[in-house]
């Protein structure tokens, strides 16, 4: 019985990310996500309360696997330009992954404000990852710094979810060269 809740929440939660890469928050509803999963409207009421509830749940699931997958990028560079020139671009190449359009969706969403905590916690660590790497550079504030950078991201992010002009390779590579460079051409 356990092993079949356990598979019910997991599809209950691959349906989600479904549902929020496809339409944003707004289409992450109880209605959309039973007839996804096939289960009763009641049934998905067993396992979330809200859909604040299946956020977080999607949170703590999804977001340490694309920290890791940005952790291991910025390992693989050789110096602490090429940790944040890796920190960006990985950022950006997560952009068309299910998880990652889930996790921008869930970010741009009115929630309660312990889903918004977890999100700010789980952003927090992918900040963490970036500070040190800045320090090196010569920052004297590397985590005002570290935020800033992020904010550069999160920038490309939406223009590429925007489907904008640029092709989402030269938002990646102006956002890197906004990192590495600031706005110095």
């Amino acid at each position: 019985m356990a092993e079949h809740r356990t598979m019910q929440r997991a599809a209950l939660l691959d349906a989600a990310r479904a549902l929020l890469s496809e339409g944003g928050t707004e289409a992450l509803t109880f209605p959309a996500l039973a007839e996804r999963t096939g289960l009763a409207r009641s049934s998905v009421y067993e396992y979330f309360r809200s859909r604040a509830a299946v956020v977080e749940e999607l949170c703590s699931v999804d977001f340490p696997f694309w920290a890791a997958d940005v952790e291991a990028a910025m390992q693989q560079a050789a110096d602490p330009e090429g940790k944040v020139a890796a920190y960006v671009r990985r950022q950006l190449e997560l952009v068309g992954d299910r998880r990652h359009r889930a996790v921008v969706a869930i970010s741009a969403s009115e929630l309660d404000a312990g889903a918004r905590e977890k999100i700010r916690a789980a952003h927090g660590g992918l900040i963490a990852m970036i500070v040190e790497a800045l320090g090196e550079l010569g920052h004297t504030q590397p985590r005002l710094a570290a935020l800033l950078l992020q904010g550069v991201v999160d920038a490309a992010v939406r223009r590429i979810e925007l489907g904008a002009a640029e092709d989402p390779a030269a938002i990646t590579d102006a956002a890197v060269g906004m990192a590495l460079r600031g706005v110095v051409g």
